[in-house]
């Protein structure tokens, strides 16, 4: 599909000289002189190269259709994690280096969303919140209470987080999976 330069937006993701890019910066620039251009900065998807080029305002540009389908997580193992689609039972399973980070939320029978683009999956997306477990947490010290003070906390996944000064060791807590942070203690 075939958008304008213009509508270029952080987190697409575009066709461009036969290679798949994400977009990770975007700015459109007026000058004083000459027509108005988007400057975007991208990464490919397949070779995780970056790319910074200058699109002019009446250009346009491909962009990429994805199939999203929800899957349900299974395991992993050193390399993959495995994925189960809940209609038809099809397993899929994507590399450790796509997912990055965000794999270490993944907990058995959690429903995520692939997005596959010519049926090669290429992007998870988790729920927007998940319940996690502290497992280890420094104490909290006396007279902090003026300002909202957060001490460092560590995950029964391995995530580091900073949690206020009442979480302890064993509570359950909320966290958002888009930014890494805490939310609320259940």
């Amino acid at each position: 599909m075939k958008i304008n330069a213009g509508e270029i937006r952080v987190g697409m993701l575009l066709e461009y000289k036969n290679e798949l890019w994400q977009v990770l910066k975007t700015q459109h620039v007026k000058p004083g002189k000459g027509g108005a251009f988007a400057q975007v900065e991208m990464k490919s998807v397949e070779k995780n190269t970056k790319l910074n080029e200058r699109f002019r305002s009446s250009e346009s540009v491909e962009k990429a259709s994805l199939e999203e389908l929800n899957f349900n997580f299974l395991y992993s193992d050193e390399n993959n994690y495995f994925f189960m689609d809940p209609k038809t039972f099809e397993q899929t399973e994507i590399t450790k280096d796509v997912i990055g980070e965000k794999g270490k939320l993944l907990t058995e029978n959690l429903e995520v969303k692939l997005s596959f683009y010519n049926d090669i999956p290429i992007s998870i997306e988790l729920p927007n919140q998940v319940n996690c477990k502290i497992s280890s947490t420094d104490a909290a010290l006396k007279g902090q209470t003026v300002s909202s003070s957060y001490k460092p906390a560590v995950l029964d996944n391995g995530i580091k987080i900073l949690v206020p000064p009442f979480v302890e060791v064993g509570d359950e807590i909320i966290l958002d999976t888009r930014t890494i942070e805490y939310i609320k203690k259940i």
